[in-house]
């Protein structure tokens, strides 16, 4: 008969088996391209980060529609990201563009080195 564990041993359990693992692809740091780097800095970052930054910075430079919360308001850096002035940050995917210019980056760069070593 199958046992139950308290939510503190299934944790602790779940931090072990990641420990010392390489990240997964959503963990793994990423160059930004030079439009994301203006508004998350050029330090390689997560998707998870870069996503955290972006709304980071929306907040802080007050870029969310004051009439519907849903709709950001972009500023030049972050209309270079997202290639509009105006994005819904529910049910569309501009707000992932952030993410997708990063892994459009890496794509470019491993083709490259493919290139090389033909």
């Amino acid at each position: 008969m199958a046992t139950k564990t308290s939510k503190a041993q299934g944790s602790k359990a779940t931090a072990k088996s990641t420990e010392g693992k390489k990240p997964n692809a959503l963990q793994k740091p990423l160059q930004p391209s030079k439009e994301l780097a203006a508004v998350v800095g050029a330090q390689p970052l997560s998707r998870g980060e870069v996503v955290s930054k972006v709304w980071e910075y929306i907040k802080q430079h007050k870029l969310q529609n004051p009439d519907n919360g849903r709709e950001i308001l972009a500023d030049d850096k972050l209309q270079a990201v997202f290639g509009k002035k105006q994005v819904t940050k529910v049910g569309s995917p501009e707000p992932t563009a952030a993410i997708e210019s990063v892994k459009a980056d890496v794509d470019e760069v491993k083709h490259a080195v493919r290139e090389r070593s033909r």
